[in-house]
């Protein structure tokens, strides 16, 4: 395989677009609402294969395969950070603790123009807070990772995939020692189409969109899977009670198709190989789930160091760190690649046509419970 003209379905990283010195690969969503690299013009591709040597899909190793040094639970020292974020805060203070020691931060914020994550470049701590909380979408990477500089010193963050793609650029370059690489525990990506139908439905009470936060603390961690956008119907900004606010306990349809495996990438089902300890990061974050803090409500991030260069960085972060066992930290995270349920193709074919998407979400729940009943018999 020369190049990536063939591949479909694929991670949608972007790393092959930005490793092209001619410019001919583009990054655009197909049809089911995944990003896909296209080579524009195949007459100028120079059969480099620099696309393929980066292209973590096409391989079936993990580029970097690392054990792990030390897992930890962790959290900001910091309240307000430890609050405004996710889970415990570990991503924002590695950022900040990088930033100070001259590193620059590529992470993922939220494109209320364009309504899609997208990764970009922070060079200082207020830049930084754009990229606090989870985006449970696929992020653009393209603009961002074009923008790196060989020569400067960076944080960069993403999915196991974009990651390891990415470790596959920085390999081909031989400049690993200016990057520090962290990923995190994934369930897997939406389709697009779904947040598109989701977010046009909620902009109807909110007008257009201001800011989205996915992981609402307001009612707690461990309810915290809600979902909270405000618009300029809205009165400020900071508005506690957001115009809008859904939470996955009491039936969001977002939630609900997402949590459920309904609409992820087709490689999320048939390629992914970084579930547990399979990665290529530096440093691996989530939410420590399970028993250990299941009474704590502000929030605890579960961490693994891989690499003597991760652990090192963590301990230099305003970081409350607790050593504990890996198995521990894994607990309520998702061990194996997921199934694709019974759904799967009635869900792909009903993003596109102009259904409601409770309704979607109620033909899927149908669909599901009657093929397991036909499966036990």
């Amino acid at each position: 395989m020369n190049n990536v003209s063939s591949i479909a379905d694929c991670y949608g990283c972007g790393v092959c677009a930005i490793v092209c010195s001619r410019n001919i690969i583009k990054l655009n969503l197909n049809n089911n609402g995944f990003y896909e690299p296209k080579i524009v013009d195949t007459t100028k591709c120079i059969n480099c294969k620099l696309c393929v040597n980066v292209c973590a899909y096409i391989h079936d190793d993990i580029s970097s395969k690392n054990s792990v040094l030390k897992s930890f639970a962790g959290w900001s020292k910091n309240d307000n950070i430890r609050f405004e974020c996710s889970s415990g805060g570990a991503s924002y203070e590695l950022g900040q603790a990088l930033i100070k020691a001259g590193y620059e931060v590529c992470g993922v914020r939220y494109n209320c123009v364009l309504n899609r994550a997208e990764h970009y470049i922070a060079t200082t701590s207020e830049e930084l807070k754009a990229s606090i909380g989870s985006k449970y979408i696929q992020s653009y990477t393209v603009d961002c990772f074009k923008l790196i500089n060989r020569k400067k010193r960076y944080l960069v963050t993403g999915t196991p995939c974009q990651i390891d793609s990415f470790r596959r650029y920085i390999q081909q370059f031989k400049i690993e020692d200016n990057f520090i690489l962290l990923d995190f525990f994934c369930h897997g990506v939406p389709s697009m189409l779904l947040w598109k139908k989701y977010i046009a439905k909620v902009e109807k009470e909110t007008g257009k969109t201001t800011s989205v936060s996915w992981r609402n603390k307001h009612t707690g961690w461990h309810d915290s899977w809600a979902m909270a956008v405000t618009g300029n119907k809205c009165s400020r900004e900071s508005d506690l009670n957001p115009i809008y606010i859904s939470h996955f306990s009491k039936g969001d349809v977002f939630y609900n198709l997402f949590l459920n495996n309904s609409c992820l990438g087709k490689a999320c089902y048939d390629k992914c190989k970084y579930k547990y300890n399979n990665s290529s990061a530096d440093i691996r974050i989530g939410d420590m789930w399970g028993q250990t803090y299941k009474d704590n409500q502000k929030g605890v991030s579960a961490i693994v160091a891989f690499t003597q260069k991760g652990l090192e960085c963590l301990e230099q972060c305003n970081l409350e760190l607790r050593e504990i066992a890996f198995e521990t930290v894994t607990e309520g995270q998702m061990l194996k690649s997921p199934k694709k349920p019974m759904c799967y193709r009635w869900c792909k074919l009903a993003l596109k046509m102009p259904i409601k998407l409770n309704i979607v979400l109620f033909i899927s729940k149908v669909i599901n419970f009657c093929g397991h009943k036909i499966l036990k018999k």
